[in-house]
C-alpha cells in the first residue's frame, strides 16, 4: 500500500472536528439491524472476512509453540475439505496477518516466510501507552529490527483528555519515523477517549501524524471496537483522503467474536469508505476466536 507521508499538525483542522453522537448512533443501529447475507452472498462475505483477519494471541502465557500454532492455522485457516468445496487456492486460503508481542517476531517470520502472511506486532508501551516516549520509541526500532511488517502502536490518552494534540502529533512522528518503511497501525483506545469527538480529532492528529492504519482499540478497554466510533474514524478517513488524496486503513480490534459482528465491519467499511476498503491493504479485522466462527458459517453454506 501506499504510505501516509502526514501533514504538519494544523490546530484549526483539529478544532473544526466534531461529531453529532445520536446521528452516528443512529446510523450504527441501521448497520447493525440492516438486512442480513444470507446463502451464496454471506459465504463470500464470511470469505472476505477471512482474508482481512490478523489472527492475533497476546496473552501473558504466550510460548513459541502456541505462535506456532497460530501461524500454522494463518497459512491455512480452512481444513482442505472446506477450502477444497469451497474452490480456494492455496494462496486464497490465509488470513492477512499474525499479531504477536515482540518476543515472538522471529518465531512467526520463520513459520510464515514466504507465505505473504505479514507478522504484525504491538509496541510503544502496549497496552496503555504510559511508558516514557523513548523507552516506546526504541521498542518500535527494535521490532523494525526484529522484521515486523506492520506495527501497532498505543497512544497516551491522556494526550487526549487533555486536548494536547501537539504531544499526541509529536509521539506519533516518532514513532513513524522509528518505523521506517514499517507499516504504522496507530491505536485509538477509542472506549478510553471518553467522546465520539475525541476519537475525531485524535484520528485527524493520527493521520497527520502520518498513520498508515486507524485501529479502534487494544482489545484490553472496557469498551473495545464499536461501531459507531468505527463510523467516526470511517467519515475521518474519507476526509483526510479528500484533503491529501491518501487512503488510510481502518483496524478494528477487540470483542469482534461472532461472524455478525463481523459482516457488520465490511458493512460499515462498504457503505462508510467504499468496496474498495474491504481487502487487507486497507481493512483488518483484529481477532484471536473469530476464526472458528467463519469456519463453522462456511460448512454451513448451501450446496449447489
Amino acid at each position: 500500500m501506499s504510505r501516509n507521508p502526514g501533514l504538519p499538525l494544523d490546530p484549526d483542522w483539529i478544532a473544526e472536528a466534531c461529531t453529532d453522537e445520536q446521528t452516528v448512533n443512529t446510523r450504527a443501529d441501521r448497520i447493525a439491524n440492516r438486512t442480513p447475507e444470507t446463502g451464496e452472498r454471506k459465504a463470500a462475505r464470511c470469505l472476505q472476512a477471512l482474508a482481512c483477519l490478523d489472527l492475533t494471541t497476546l496473552s501473558g502465557d504466550d510460548t513459541p509453540a502456541r505462535v506456532g500454532r497460530l501461524c500454522a492455522r494463518a497459512r491455512a485457516p480452512l481444513p482442505p475439505d472446506l477450502a477444497g468445496a469451497l474452490g480456494l487456492s492455496r494462496d486464497a486460503n490465509r488470513t492477512a496477518g499474525v499479531c504477536v508481542y515482540h518476543r515472538f517476531i522471529g518465531d512467526a517470520r520463520r513459520a510464515l516466510a514466504g507465505t505473504g502472511v505479514r507478522v504484525c506486532t504491538v509496541s510503544a508501551g502496549f497496552p496503555h501507552g504510559l511508558s516514557p516516549l523513548a523507552q516506546r520509541v526504541d521498542e518500535v526500532r527494535a521490532s523494525v529490527r526484529e522484521g515486523a511488517d506492520e506495527i501497532d502502536v498505543a497512544i497516551m490518552r491522556a494526550h487526549v483528555l487533555t486536548a494536547d494534540w501537539s504531544a499526541l502529533y509529536e509521539e506519533i512522528r516518532e514513532f513513524r519515523a522509528a518505523c521506517g518503511d514499517t507499516i504504522l497501525k496507530v491505536i485509538l483506545a477509542t472506549g478510553d477517549l471518553g467522546t465520539l469527538a475525541n476519537v475525531a480529532r485524535a484520528s485527524r492528529v493520527a493521520m497527520m501524524a502520518g498513520a498508515d492504519f486507524l485501529k479502534t482499540s487494544t482489545g484490553m478497554e472496557k469498551f473495545n471496537a464499536t461501531l459507531p466510533a468505527g463510523l467516526v474514524m470511517a467519515e475521518e478517513i474519507l476526509k483526510y483522503r479528500d484533503r491529501t488524496g491518501i487512503a488510510i486503513g481502518l483496524k478494528p480490534a477487540g470483542g469482534i467474536r461472532t461472524v455478525d459482528q463481523a459482516l457488520d465491519w465490511l458493512a460499515l467499511a462498504d457503505e462508510e469508505l467504499g468496496p474498495e476498503w474491504g481487502r487487507p491493504e486497507r481493512f483488518r479485522l483484529g481477532a484471536s476466536s473469530l476464526l472458528d466462527a467463519l469456519e463453522s458459517q462456511l460448512r454451513l453454506r448451501p450446496r449447489s
